[in-house]
Order: structure tokens, then sequence, then C-alpha cells
């Protein structure tokens, strides 16, 4: 554990089926604005809160996946307009990276320019309530929030400020969802486990064990809420699995895997868990050599058969094992499917470089040229 390191306890939790309904009860008093999508508008799902909430509700619905500035400063000018003492975020990582950053500028009065990057966001931001809608991203236990800004370039602002007061894990608002959303969320929270596990300046005993239970959730369970959509126990499994992996990263920082999915995401607009999904086993391969034994305690979780295989052989199990989950969960593990031309790498790369936040927490060291060919291996 890093010398003078602040662990993030995340937020407190109301977890179990049907518990969004009780949100209002734990907010303060005053006007809320509740940052979602037209999808999830659309879907019936805030309906049942936005009842409890009444008239103390603004809602702005116009977050798209990949969200911009633009659409973060057009949530904050919303609160800021109805007056607001209180921000939800409620839908996926979008929703809640917007709404995280919303209820920090219009607590803060911060420029957001200024806050880019870690540790810079040190003003009081509104009361924060976030409530996922998916079983991936963790950003409800998370100090980050990324937004996609000109150049389709993703930055990040990580602060302790961005951890919300209270997060709901409510599995119902999960059942359903769509294969490709479930597989590739799912495979999100996993890669972030993993990464957290090596992670190299932060790594410490806290984030370990939260990694080492998501990831026992979530190999546990994906495949089933892949196949069987309303199988409440597996998204409640999942769910939880993507929370502890969330504490896990806000503890121990994601590296390479999420270094190169950025550019994938920001360029082609590729969901963001399929985009981990494409680099990570390449990632895991070069990482090799300084995170055999790491990678070979992973492995026995999602293997326990693979113990017996010595370091080297359960290290490289690690790999077999998340290539045969994403493979069985249906998404398509190579650039090529994607439309992505092999010719992009050295491009891929150069934007790769920008996520330097990211880059300095990864085992081994990845230049432009590593960069280029893992996309290349990823092709």
């Amino acid at each position: 554990m890093t010398h003078g390191q602040i662990l993030h306890p995340g937020p407190r939790l109301l977890i179990g089926n049907g518990r969004t309904a009780e949100l209002g009860d734990h907010l303060p008093a005053g006007p809320i604005l509740v940052v979602t999508d037209t999808f999830v508008r659309g879907s019936g799902l805030l309906d049942p809160l936005l009842g409890v909430l009444g008239e103390r509700a603004t809602v702005f619905d116009a977050v798209e996946a990949d969200p911009s500035r633009r659409t973060l400063l057009a949530a904050v000018e919303a609160g800021r307009a109805a007056g607001v003492a209180v921000v939800i975020g409620f839908g996926g990582g979008s929703p809640m990276d917007v709404a995280k950053l919303a209820a920090y500028l219009l607590g803060s009065g911060d420029d957001l320019d200024s806050i880019w990057g870690v540790g810079l966001a040190t003003g009081r931001r509104l009361p924060l309530a976030l409530v996922p809608t998916t079983a991936g991203t963790g950003s409800e236990a998370t100090p980050v929030a990324v937004i996609t800004v000109e150049g389709d370039e993703k930055r990040g602002v990580n602060s302790p400020a961005l951890i919300p007061d209270i997060a709901v894990l409510d599995a119902g608002l999960t059942v359903g969802k769509p294969r490709a959303l479930t597989a590739a969320t799912g495979i999100d929270a996993m890669v972030h486990a993993i990464e957290a596990f090596t992670s190299a300046r932060a790594k410490n005993p806290v984030s370990d064990m939260a990694a080492r239970e998501a990831l026992r959730l979530l190999g546990a369970n994906l495949v089933t809420a892949c196949e069987e959509p309303g199988n409440l126990a597996a998204r409640e499994a999942m769910l939880l699995g993507a929370h502890l992996a969330g504490l896990a990263f806000a503890n121990a920082p994601v590296a390479g895997v999420h270094a190169l999915a950025y550019p994938l995401g920001g360029i082609h607009h590729l969901p963001h868990g399929l985009t981990n999904a494409l680099m990570l086993p390449h990632v895991l391969a070069f990482n090799m050599a300084a995170a055999r034994e790491p990678y070979a305690e992973l492995a026995a979780i999602l293997d326990p058969d693979c113990a017996r295989l010595g370091t080297q052989g359960a290290s490289a199990r690690l790999i077999e094992i998340m290539e045969g989950l994403i493979l069985a969960t249906g998404l398509q593990p190579r650039l090529r499917d994607h439309g992505i031309d092999r010719a992009e790498a050295p491009m891929l790369a150069r934007e790769a470089m920008k996520q330097q936040r990211l880059l300095v927490n990864n085992p081994v060291a990845i230049g432009e040229d590593d960069a280029r060919r893992l996309y290349e291996l990823a092709w």
C-alpha cells in the first residue's frame, strides 16, 4: 500500500429490489435535478421515483453515450435554472458521470477546464445520489467521471468530491436488459476488477479484497445474466459485483486496457465495455511478465482447477477464461468485426498516449509503438 494513500469507502448503499422508491426519504429538502437519458426515461424505469419526488424533480434526459462537454454544461444550466439543491443520476455510466460533474459544478462554481485530471476538484458539490440501471461501470462507487471533449478525446476528472452520498443497487432496474448491453457492461466490470488488482501505483489490501469478490460474483453470473435476462438472482450478483469492482478501481486506478479502449469509444462510438473487451486479452498478454502472480491468483477465482497449473499456467489461463467469456456472451472480439481498419493503428496509438493518467497505472510501460502493435494484434 502506498504510504499516505487515502482510501475511498464509497457511498452509503440501499441494496434490494424495489428500493429506488425509498430514495426520496434519504435526500435533503429542495428541488432535485434528475439526470438520465431518453432510453431510460422512455422505458418507464424512472416513473416510480418521479412519482415519489413529484414537483421537486426537474428531469434532464438529453445525455448521450460518451457524453459531451456541451451536454454536461446543458445539464448544469438546467439545474441552475431550476435552482436545484440535490442531483440524482439515474441510468448507465453516462448519466451518472454527467450527474457527478453537474453536482460538482453547480455546488462549487468551478470552471470545468480547471478540474481535469486527478485531485483538482476540491470544492463542495451539491448532495448527490446515483442509481445505476446497468451492472458495469461502477460509476456510483468511484471518484471518476469521463467526458468526451473536442477531437473525440475522453477526459476525466478524478476527485473524492465526485463520490456520491448515496447509491441504490436495485436489481429490478437491470432485469430484461438486452444481451449485448449486459455482456458489454459485465465485461467492463470484470476489467475494472482485473486492472485494479494489478494497478502499478495504488494496489492495496482494500482494493484487492473488493476486486477478488467482484470477479467471483461477475464470473459466476455473467453468462447466466446474458442467457436469462429475467434472472433476478444473477442480476443482483452482477450489480453488486460491478459496484465492488467500482470500489476496487476507486482505490487502485485502472490502466492500459482502459487507456487503449478510450480512443475506440471516442472515435468509433463503440460501447465502452465492448472496447475494453476488444483490448483486454492483448494487454493482459503484454503485461504478463510483470503481472504473472496476480493474474494466476485471479484465474483461480474464476477456475479453481487451474491452481494446479502453477503460476505460469494459471496466469495464461486467465486470458483463456476471459476470451471464452467474451465469446460466450456474444460479443465480437476483433476490431475488424466493428468496421475498424488495421491502418488506423498508428492514429489510435497516438490518441491512446493522451491517457497518461491511466497508463501510469499499468504494470508494464506502454509506449506509442507498443500501443500500435496491440491494436494490430486486436485487429
